[in-house]
């Protein structure tokens, strides 16, 4: 097999993904802007929802799996009165009430999707269906029974209501959750059915959308020094994680994939931790008596 073309850069670029644009496509943009061998995201949006994509390249790719865990925060509007195929505006309406909850009806209801909740995805989602995507079954025309699903809900609430037909909230989550899931369980608990009449994810672990770049800004410094100035070092993705020093000889065996010796920390044995050697970092993996054993190791 060939080489894959482009220049080993890695780090992170953080995009406020427009509406319109499929999370695949705006990692290909950021790879072809800073010609990058390799990249990926840390959790897709929906094309019509807008906010923080974490676009990880490299090496950073290798800490993708611990921004995806790391609790978001989306707001997001709830479309009243209707219930629709995909769960969003998108889709084709399926049912409708005349009926409209008071603001203390929402705000009890929402007590119930708190906490460690089971959430059933929907039908239009990336899911795994006896090795098909549920959205491609769905679009063609198949029917499915979706297992529930844990996710944990650190908080939603109600920020705005607009008008009688929409309310707006936000919820910070983990892993898993689907937004559009919620206005649909919600439409169903309020006993007026709902749908995602928008949706923009604030944050995603270290990343927040105000910070993002765009995709217009994307465009204009693709392939200049000025973009790559842009990009975030690879350890900012390892945010939720210890940080221990490792020693010169510590450094050359996790490097070659050994466990290596740390300088003293009050990381308890077992835990997951990153090690660093003057500023740079070397691995990932698990603290044991004075080594950390490691997991990844960053080829930098």
């Amino acid at each position: 097999m060939g080489r894959k073309k482009g220049r080993d850069i890695s780090g992170w670029l953080v995009v406020d993904k427009p509406a319109g644009m499929t999370s695949t496509s705006v990692v290909n943009k950021v790879r072809w802007a800073l010609d990058a061998r390799k990249a990926g995201h840390a959790g897709t949006l929906d094309p019509d929802a807008t906010g923080v994509l974490a676009v990880a390249l490299g090496e950073a790719t290798k800490t993708v799996p611990f921004v995806t865990d790391a609790l978001k925060c989306y707001r997001f509007a709830v479309r009243l009165g209707a219930a629709t195929k995909t769960d969003d505006a998108e889709g084709e309406v399926i049912a409708t009430s005349d009926k409209r909850p008071t603001d203390d009806e929402i705000g009890a209801a929402l007590a119930q999707f708190r906490g460690e909740i089971m959430q059933v995805p929907p039908q239009f989602s990336a899911v795994k269906v006896e090795g098909e995507r549920a959205y491609a079954l769905a679009r063609a025309g198949e029917e499915m029974e979706l297992a529930a699903r844990e996710l944990w809900v650190e908080s939603l609430e109600m920020v705005a209501r607009p008008d009688a037909d929409t309310v707006e909230l936000e919820m910070v989550c983990g892993k898993g959750g689907y937004v559009r899931s919620v206005a649909r369980d919600l439409g169903q608990a309020l006993g007026c059915f709902g749908h995602v009449a928008w949706l923009r994810r604030e944050w995603s672990g270290p990343f927040e959308a105000a910070d993002g770049v765009t995709v217009e800004k994307i465009d204009a410094l693709a392939k200049s020094p000025e973009l790559d100035a842009l990009l975030l070092p690879l350890e900012v993705g390892l945010a939720e994680l210890p940080e221990l020093r490792a020693t010169a000889e510590g450094a050359a065996r996790l490097r070659n994939g050994n466990p290596g010796m740390v300088l003293a920390s009050d990381v308890d044995w077992g835990e997951e931790a990153w090690a660093s050697y003057e500023g740079r970092p070397i691995a990932v993996g698990t603290y044991k008596s004075g080594e950390l054993h490691p997991s990844r190791v960053f080829n930098l």
